[in-house]
């Protein structure tokens, strides 16, 4: 076994795996998935497997997101209440369902 002299080349060499091992994660940083492309990186990326899956992962594209707009509310109207009898009639009656007096237009 030849042992190596200088130091850094094993750094080198280790930064190298590094950045090798995390490739998927750096691709993958601006994903709305970032965090869990990096959980499958850390800890599956050791099988070939996991780091080709977090790989694919983090080069497919996001899916547009979907803005989903409500209709607005529409407002209904408050019951009316009839001053002769006190009882509530519905929204827009001419005449009150209790006593039948006839409400003032207004």
């Amino acid at each position: 076994m030849i042992a190596s002299a200088d130091p850094t080349e094993g750094f080198v060499l280790l930064a190298l795996c590094f950045i090798v091992y995390f490739l998927p994660t750096a691709i993958g940083l601006k994903k709305r998935s970032s965090n869990a492309i990096f959980a499958l990186n850390l800890l599956l990326g050791w099988t070939l497997l996991g780091w080709v899956i977090a790989l694919v992962w983090a080069l497919t594209a996001d899916p547009p997101e979907t803005i989903v707009l409500a209709p607005p509310a529409r407002r209904r109207s408050p019951p009316i209440l009839c001053a002769a009898c006190g009882k509530y009639s519905a929204p827009g009656a001419k005449f009150c369902s209790a006593c039948g007096g006839q409400f003032l237009a207004g």
